[in-house]
């Protein structure tokens, strides 16, 4: 390992290791260790590209002194540590000043492994969908259980406001990511972790910056459940080729999940009775339990059935098991109302790979039956601004009533033969008897929806990115 330098103490925690440097500080998960890191008692520092708010005034908040644009002088002071993000190139002047001056980096997952999972049994959740709302799932479960769990995961918990925690109990839960680690290391973050029991969700071609194809995602998944103990337990969804074929065959315990009766853990009878959904849990054949939650769609519902068998195998107890489901507030950017104004809804949400827009709008639609559904989306990410899904996503607006397509906003990013096409969208769209309209801009998209929006209609607005302020702007003027 490139930071083999660093000498451990008993605890896992390099022992001479005080001032820690994080290079790319911004990031979800690079913010949440060093938040990690400053509440164990380190002096911590950090940089990034345009520092901006609301990062900077949660770190800033928190007594981080940060540096805006990436500079040697800002490790001038002679950190013990460097801890380098995922987009930091060797190129970078921070990098070259570490490297001159011998200062012992690695990176975030390394030094997540060291100072804060190291005495942790690990629980920890991996897949191409659902990652983020089951992990969330677990830490609350876990945290009602009266486990008093650490966590970090890629998104903000509401129920505790907080995508990390540090906690003294015997667990942590991780959303494990499958992108590239650092430049020094080009391997999934997830191979890092040794989980006691994980969950995998699905498998699909993603990341398209990164990956070529989908066997290249299926090699790299592969190679995460190869290295999975055989103390371990792996809870996989059943309803996934995908996962099936890389799960068969195992040495360690494999628990399926889903909608198949041959597999120990199925999702039973549901009820839509907004606000809640109310569905059954079958073990083994048999009611487990009956429970009730807040979440919306069937692909919540399978993420909650893994959440549950994972919490079965903790011996948690039915009755916290349903406590914590029925109190789980969700995460933010995850089908949030934002607010209702003249009876519209406006609903964020992070969705931006083809499953993950149509399950979104197929989830969202019978929770607002006195209305339309407007299904407002920005392709943004590494992948949706390329072509490889252009085939594809026509087929994930079915249950949207209207639909309206922003052109990408970093489109200039990619290269032009690879370029994503949103008037090509619309075009299939409509050819599939939509009604679809293409914007160049978010100012167009509001000045539209003020328009067309009535009555019970809910406007559910995806992407990655934050699209502009447009859920506050589009609420100021309804």
């Amino acid at each position: 390992m490139v930071d083999s330098r660093i000498n451990l103490n008993k605890n896992g925690i390099p022992a001479h290791v005080k001032k820690i440097h994080l290079i790319a500080i911004c990031g979800t998960g690079m913010g949440a260790l060093a938040c990690m890191l400053k509440d164990m008692g380190f002096e911590v520092t950090g940089s990034d590209h345009k520092v901006y708010p609301p990062m900077s005034d949660f770190l800033s908040n928190r007594g981080i002194v940060l540096a805006d644009g990436f500079n040697e002088k800002n490790i001038a002071y002679g950190p013990d540590l460097v801890v380098v993000g995922n987009a930091v190139s060797r190129e970078n002047p921070e990098v070259v000043a570490m490297n001159t001056m011998g200062i012992d980096f690695c990176s975030m997952t390394q030094a997540l492994n060291r100072f804060v999972a190291a005495d942790k049994k690990t629980v920890l959740v991996v897949g191409t969908h659902g990652k983020t709302t089951t992990s969330s799932l677990l830490a609350w479960i876990l945290y009602e259980a009266g486990l008093d769990p650490c966590f970090m995961i890629g998104g903000i918990l509401k129920n505790f406001n907080s995508n990390y925690r540090l906690g003294n109990g015997e667990y942590i839960v991780i959303e494990g990511d499958e992108y590239d680690t650092a430049f020094f290391d080009k391997g999934p973050k997830f191979l890092h972790y040794d989980p006691l029991m994980a969950v995998l969700t699905s498998v699909e071609f993603d990341h398209a910056d990164i990956f070529k194809d989908l066997e290249q995602v299926r090699q790299t998944f592969d190679a995460f459940i190869s290295g999975i103990s055989q103390k371990s337990t792996l809870v996989a969804f059943d309803g996934d080729q995908n996962v099936s074929g890389l799960t068969a065959g195992r040495n360690f315990k494999i628990e399926k999940y889903g909608k198949d009766k041959a597999s120990p853990w199925q999702l039973g009878s549901v009820a839509v009775r907004p606000p809640w959904s109310v569905f059954e849990v079958l073990k083994k054949g048999k009611t487990f339990g009956t429970y009730k939650t807040r979440l919306m769609g069937e692909h919540n519902l399978l993420n909650v059935l893994s959440a549950v068998a994972i919490a079965d195998n903790m011996m948690i107890p039915d009755r916290v098991i349903a406590k914590a489901l029925e109190t789980f507030q969700s995460v933010k950017r995850r089908q949030e109302v934002r607010g209702r104004k003249n009876n519209i809804t406006v609903i964020d949400d992070f969705a931006h790979h083809p499953t993950a827009v149509r399950e979104t709008i197929r989830a969202v639609k019978p929770f607002y039956p006195d209305g339309r559904l407007i299904a407002v989306f920005e392709p943004r990410t590494n992948s949706s601004m390329r072509n490889v899904f252009q085939d594809i996503y026509p087929l994930s607006f079915d249950d949207a009533d209207v639909v309206c397509i922003r052109k990408p906003p970093l489109l200039e990013k990619i290269p032009l033969a690879e370029r994503f096409s949103s008037e090509q969208l619309v075009s299939d769209l409509k050819n599939r008897g939509k009604y679809a309209q293409y914007f160049s801009d978010t100012h167009s998209i509001i000045n539209f929806l003020v328009k067309e929006a009535g009555p019970g209609d809910a406007v559910l607005i995806m992407s990655n990115g934050g699209f502009d302020n447009i859920h506050e702007r589009l609420l100021k003027l309804l």
